[in-house]
């Protein structure tokens, strides 16, 4: 179990533009394997990201590295009164910090964003399939017998 202390080390903010390279040597401890080579269209992506008042990167910072991030961004809708719904993305920790509860702090400013906008259901999809990663989802309070989802992969 970790101690306060540890705990108070470490930060939950929105991703600045100077973020690109730690967030994207995160996301070797997610699914990719290698990280995009820096170049034009590298750069307008991570503009377009940053100008987005919608896209909200988060990450959890220790000592200038960052060890934990989630992507949540929030779609204006025309039904539910108007009211926008938001989506979650790219919940990852760093192997060597996984299991203190970090990805769960990103969640929980996920959900805060989500509340702040008026949405009315934030929404994860993950394609985990062992237990633990699929009860931590549950413990976090997301309910995988609400809805089915479906997916079309377009780069096939």
């Amino acid at each position: 179990m970790q101690s306060t202390e540890d705990r108070r080390n470490f930060m939950i903010r929105e991703a600045g533009p100077s973020d690109l390279g730690g967030l994207l040597s995160l996301y070797l401890h997610l699914h990719e394997t290698s990280v995009p080579a820096d170049g034009e269209q590298l750069r307008a992506v991570w503009a377009q990201i940053m100008a987005d008042p919608n896209h909200h990167v988060l990450v959890c910072e220790q000592d200038g590295q960052i060890v934990a991030s989630c992507v949540c961004v929030v779609v204006p809708n025309l039904t539910r009164g108007l009211r926008p719904y938001a989506l979650i993305e790219n919940v990852v920790t760093h192997a060597d910090f996984r299991r203190r509860g970090l990805a769960t702090r990103c969640l929980d400013a996920a959900r805060e964003i989500a509340r702040a906008a008026g949405c009315y259901k934030l929404m994860l999809l993950t394609g985990a399939k062992d237990e633990g990663t699929l009860n931590f989802y549950r413990r976090a309070d997301f309910d995988d017998g609400e809805k089915t989802a479906f997916i079309q992969r377009l780069d096939k």
